[in-house]
C-alpha cells in the first residue's frame, strides 16, 4: 500500500490576450488575469508560491508557480 506524504505541482503559465491589442493593454489585462488566478487559489485555500514572473515583448506575462496538489500536505516544497 502507498500513501502520498507530500505533493506539489510546478507549472509555467503564459497569460496573454487572443485579440490584437496594444502591448500596454495586453500587459494590463494579463496582470488582471494573474490577480484573478491568485484569488482563485486563495479562495480554494491552495498553498502556492510564484517562483518567477517574466514580461514578454508583446506585453504578455509568463509565471512559474509551485502549488499544492490535490489538498496534499506540501512539506518542504513551499519553504
Amino acid at each position: 500500500m502507498k500513501r502520498v506524504q507530500e505533493a506539489c505541482i510546478c507549472q509555467t503559465l503564459h497569460f496573454f490576450q487572443k485579440d490584437e491589442v496594444s502591448k500596454e493593454r495586453n500587459e494590463k489585462l494579463s496582470r488582471e488575469e494573474i490577480e484573478k488566478y491568485k484569488q482563485s487559489l486563495e479562495h480554494a485555500k491552495t498553498e502556492y508560491r510564484i517562483l518567477d514572473e517574466t514580461k514578454q515583448d508583446d506585453g504578455s506575462i509568463v509565471i512559474k508557480v509551485i502549488k499544492q496538489y490535490n489538498n496534499s500536505p506540501v512539506g518542504d516544497y513551499l519553504k
